[in-house]
């Protein structure tokens, strides 16, 4: 087994072990998992799921299971090199919590999602929806504005610019040739 192998199966077996003995609060347990986010240590926040957890992350894609939402924050962390979290409030009951948080960091590490990195600044907002049950997660819904995301990456053009402009009415024009071509053929 490599040396990072181990290392990664120790760390998050003593982290597990933690998990387990902290109190399971929803908001503690969401406080917790977001503490690992903002030391971007995807081995602690795994430890906080359930092993067949569920996040949902809105505007991107499903991620089932540790592996996976390990896998998916491994690769955030690669492409955000500085990429900081904090948290801004939380709002809890006895088995959900609601956590608004703002993250930053520069696209200039490796590709994300299939994205190439521009080395543009990202700033954003959102909201994540955290159930808990035995003291671990089982299902989080995160959201957070994937225009202004794909905007602030550069895959999307500003806002109200020029170049945004034109790519309305080339979508406008394709909406209505759709729409003629389809009316014609009765479908």
């Amino acid at each position: 087994m490599a040396s990072g192998d181990q290392d990664r199966k120790t760390r998050g077996a003593a982290r597990e072990s933690a998990v387990e003995a902290a109190p399971s609060t929803a908001e503690e347990c969401a406080r917790g998992y977001f503490e690992a986010l903002a030391r971007r240590d995807p081995e602690a926040m795994v430890a906080y799921w359930a092993p067949d957890g569920v996040d949902d992350i809105v505007p991107l894609r499903v991620l089932r299971g540790r592996d996976e939402i390990r896998s998916f924050f491994e690769g955030l962390f690669a492409a955000f090199p500085d990429l900081t979290t904090q948290v801004r409030r939380i709002v809890s009951d006895e088995r959900c919590a609601a956590v608004e948080w703002r993250m930053r960091g520069t696209f200039s590490g490796r590709p994300f999602q299939g994205i190439a990195p521009t080395g543009q600044k990202l700033e954003l907002r959102g909201v994540d929806l955290v159930e808990v049950k035995a003291g671990l997660i089982v299902r989080n819904a995160a959201y957070y504005d994937g225009a202004a995301f794909a905007r602030q990456v550069g895959l999307l053009p500003p806002a109200d610019s020029t170049a945004e402009r034109a790519l309305k009415s080339l979508f406008n024009a394709y909406v209505k040739v759709r729409k003629d071509i389809f009316g014609r053929l009765g479908g």
